[in-house]
């Protein structure tokens, strides 16, 4: 009796190890399969692409050097806003210089390291057929991956890269991308009589100014959230002004303002401008809406009479002043022009900008802005220009 009963305890001990390996190896399974499943779900949701699945050179036959190699000027304006003589221009204004001799940053490796443009992905026209594609398009990263046979981190690095070259190379390379206000009397005077010619009571005038907000990532710190949001629009925005030329070019730029502060605050260094560096007799031309500024700059800044609001004098007063009010309407629309072919041309500025890195958005603003003032004077495709010149 007494072996009976221990053959049934070890025959039940058996059992119950028995269960419990069952039990282990499916808690085992199942762990697995979950862990299997949420790795599917992420490669799923994660947008981008590896190794494997691009071509396996970026200086073989990728999209980027079929484009490259045909050099027609419809494929560069269409992709990169600049026909393919204005590309080599600044390629060889020291944009191909600048990549041949910086090393690229990397987390990685010191920053002492010498360049090692063999290695490197991509060639000093690939970099800056990268930055232009990125700048001209609202593209996502993984078109530029697939363009350009880049992996996501090297993609991220190269815009970065190339951005600071390009704005290094716009600055003192490429006087065809200066952005400043006017210098001398003679110049104010071209410009005037560009004016005059299409609207001639507006003796004076020699530029345009409008505001404009660019849509910005919602900030996690609510300080900035708070600066950027902008009450009026219900948006997140940055805020600029700038000054258009009737030769097409941007004459001043106020940027990367917070979008809760108005216009007037944003302006300030273009009313003292005005104030200091403008000769007598000179305006700028604005939208109702635009402030006007303070008494130091009384009739330097003229906009069209608001809705409803009375005229008075005589017959031949009134007929004069709403004639005059007429052409201000007329020439004021060029800034907006100007506005739209920012955005229309550098896409990128259609989508909301980094929020997190205010030098690095003001970098790319600047290089925007110059890029446009390097398109009108070098290619000409400018609306003001195809007007007032």
């Amino acid at each position: 009796i007494l072996e009976d009963e221990e053959e049934a305890e070890d025959e039940a001990e058996d059992g119950v190890l028995e269960a419990a390996g069952v039990v282990l190896g499916v808690t085992l399974f199942t762990a697995d399969e979950a862990q299997r499943r949420r790795a599917e779900r992420r490669w799923q949701t994660r947008q981008y692409l590896v190794r494997a699945e691009l071509l396996p050179n970026p200086r073989g036959q990728t999209a980027w050097q079929r484009l490259y190699q045909a050099r027609k000027d419809r494929g560069f304006i269409t992709t990169m806003g600049f026909d393919v003589e204005t590309f080599d221009y600044i390629l060889h204004s020291g944009f191909a210089e600048t990549w041949m001799s910086t090393p690229i940053p990397r987390t990685d490796t010191s920053i002492q390291g010498g360049a090692r443009p063999g290695a490197q992905s991509l060639d000093p026209a690939g970099g800056l057929g990268l930055v232009l594609h990125y700048l001209n398009s609202t593209m996502t990263e993984v078109s530029l991956e697939e363009i350009f046979v880049l992996i996501p981190s090297i993609v991220t690095r190269y815009i970065n890269f190339c951005l600071e070259i390009l704005l290094h190379t716009l600055r003192n390379a490429i006087p065809e991308a200066y952005l400043g206000w006017l210098q001398t009397p003679q110049e104010f005077n071209k410009c005037s009589d560009l004016i005059i010619r299409r609207h001639p009571r507006l003796s004076g005038a020699f530029a345009s100014i409008d505001g404009l907000n660019l849509a910005v990532q919602t900030s996690k710190d609510e300080e900035i959230e708070n600066a950027t949001f902008n009450g009026w629009l219900h948006k997140h925005f940055i805020s600029t002004v700038l000054v258009f030329s009737p030769l097409g070019t941007i004459i001043a730029a106020r940027t990367n303002a917070p979008g809760s502060w108005h216009d007037t605050h944003v302006a300030q260094p273009i009313y003292e401008k005005l104030q200091t560096r403008t000769p007598e007799g000179y305006f700028l031309v604005a939208d109702t809406a635009f402030p006007r500024g303070t008494g130091d700059i009384a009739g330097q800044i003229r906009a069209p009479v608001k809705a409803g609001q009375r005229v008075r004098g005589t017959d031949e007063e009134i007929a004069e002043a709403m004639a005059f009010d007429r052409e201000l309407l007329s020439y004021r629309q060029t800034a907006e022009w100007g506005n739209r072919q920012l955005q229309g041309t550098f896409g990128r500025l259609r989508i909301p900008l980094d929020i997190n890195n205010s030098h690095q958005r003001g970098d790319l603003l600047e290089i925007c802005f110059r890029l446009a003032n390097l398109r009108t004077r070098w290619i000409g495709i400018n609306q003001i220009t195809t007007v007032y010149m």
